[in-house]
Parts: structure tokens; sequence; C-alpha cells
């Protein structure tokens, strides 16, 4: 049995890896739509995150939590910084502006020696283990749960809902916005900080535009009305390209069918409970009426 547990986490501890970080990268993105925000920015948060992490770690003897605090806190950083002006947008316009913001930040990593340029950076410290994703993803789904019922979560629903009557009910809109763009991006950083703590080595291409659009096929994919979703989503869509290797080079093309058509016959995801709920109480219907019509035909 030992053995046969060797061999398995041999061959698919980058699998399961991948699922716990992209789970917290469908969270990410979650949060930023659970105030109205379509933002594009995660991929570029998760990477500043993963280079301000890799480059304490392999120039810097400081333990790893303070990297992994480095790759929460300069993501917020920035974050704040660019979500004050950007943030006035919403919608496509939000969405091309953060976009835009990713590839500034990917084209200036790789013209900048201290990142490795288009080398990017090698040999980064192994340092992540499975417990370390397991604790950090419980701590964000506790975090976002509590989130979620508080007077905050309440304020977000509020803006994704109506932002005019949510500012006029006295919901400080701007100030809510900004808050789920910077915990938005201490997630997606911690995220990048943990996955290239196990891949050994990062690159600009690592958080491009196609990554930015998996984060959000992730999300959109399992579902945005409850924390659920995002982890069926991102667990479903980390093992689809395993399950089926030969679609491999089309993966972006799958993804942006996937998003289509969830999109389209689905617009609250996979999981959505209401939907879930009717469909059991149909069934429990039509059961009734199935037996009430053969016990009046036997009664007849």
């Amino acid at each position: 049995m030992l053995e046969w547990w060797d061999g398995f986490w041999a061959i698919y501890s980058t699998v399961i890896f991948s699922i716990g970080i992209n789970a917290m990268l469908a969270l990410s993105i979650y949060l930023t739509l659970s105030c109205g925000l379509l933002s594009l920015a995660n991929a570029a948060f998760m990477g500043i995150g993963a280079y301000a992490a890799s480059m304490i770690s392999m120039q810097t003897a400081l333990p790893f939590p303070l990297a992994l605090l480095a790759a929460a806190v300069m993501p917020a950083l920035v974050a704040l910084i660019i979500g004050i002006p950007t943030l006035r947008l919403s919608g496509v316009y939000l969405a091309m502006a953060t976009l835009g913001f990713g590839e500034v930040v990917r084209v200036i990593v790789l013209n900048m020696e201290i990142t490795g340029g288009p080398m990017g950076l090698n040999g980064i410290p192994l340092k992540t283990e499975w417990w370390h994703i397991v604790l950090i993803l419980a701590a964000t789904l506790y975090v976002l749960a509590r989130l979620r019922r508080s007077k905050i979560g309440r304020a977000f629903e509020a803006i994704k809902q109506d932002e005019t009557a949510a500012r006029l009910m006295g919901v400080n809109v701007s100030a809510y916005k900004l808050l789920a763009f910077v915990l938005g991006a201490v997630i997606a950083g911690i995220a990048g900080g943990l996955n290239a703590h196990y891949t050994f080595t990062i690159g600009p291409g690592n958080y491009a535009f196609e990554n930015a659009v998996d984060i959000l096929t992730m999300a959109v994919f399992g579902g945005t009305s409850n924390l659920i979703g995002p982890i069926i989503g991102s667990t479903t869509l980390t093992l689809l390209p395993e399950l089926m290797r030969y679609l491999k080079d089309f993966r972006l093309a799958a993804n942006g069918l996937i998003l289509i058509l969830v999109v389209l016959y689905l617009p609250k995801g996979i999981w959505d409970p209401l939907r879930i709920r009717a469909f059991w109480e149909r069934r429990a219907l039509q059961k009734h009426a199935a037996k009430t019509t053969g016990n009046t035909g036997k009664a007849g």
C-alpha cells in the first residue's frame, strides 16, 4: 500500500498541488466578481507574488513564511495604487484596463535583469509542502465565508446587484470595490508564491493573457454565487487536461468554448444551489404525480 502511494504521489503530486493553487486563484477572482468587478489582473498579481517570494528565497536567508508574506504584501500595494484610478471603470472597460495592466507587468518583468528577463528565475528552492496549500486554502475559505456573512459581504452583494442603489443606501462603493480588489490580489499573490516554490522555475509567460482567461474560466465555470463553485470549477478544469491530453494544444480554445457555453446555458455556473434544488423538487413532483396517477388507475 505504501509503495502504491509513493508511486501515485510521485506521478500526480504536481497535479494535486495545481488543484490547490488554482482553487486559490479561482477564489481570488470570485472575490472581485462578488463585488461586480470584471478584473483580469489576477494573473499579474500572481506573477508579482511569485517573483517577490522567489527573489527573497533565492537572495536572502529569510524563512519561507516571510517570503509568502512578501507575496501577499507586494500585490496588495500594487492593487492599491492602480485600483484607485482604475476602479472608476466598470464592465468591459475595467476588464480591458486590468488586462492592459497585466501586459505592462509582463513586459516590465521581461526586461528587468533582476527577474531573469525572458529566461525567468531558475533554481527556486522547493519549499512548498502539501500541507502549506491545504492550510492556506482552508484559511482562505474560512475568511471568505465569514466575509460573505458580514456587513462587508452584504455591501459587496448590494454593489453587484445595483451600484447606484447601493450608493443611495449609504454604501461607500469606491472603498468596498478597492477592498475586494486588494483582497483578491493578496490571495492571488500568495498562490503565486506557493506555486513558484514547487515548480522550481518561473517566467514572464506563466502570467500572460491566457492565464488571466484561465482563472476567470475556472470561477465562472464552477459558479460565483457561493464558495463551492470556484473550487469545483478549478478542480474540474485542472483535471481536464490530464484526462484529455490530446486537446493539450487547444487548451485555450477549449477554455474559451467552455466559457461561452457556460455563459449561454449555465449563467450561474455548474454549481447553482437554486437550480439544483429546483431540479430535485421537479423530480419529486413528477414522481408524486406518477404515483398518484398509478394509484388512481388501480382504484378505477
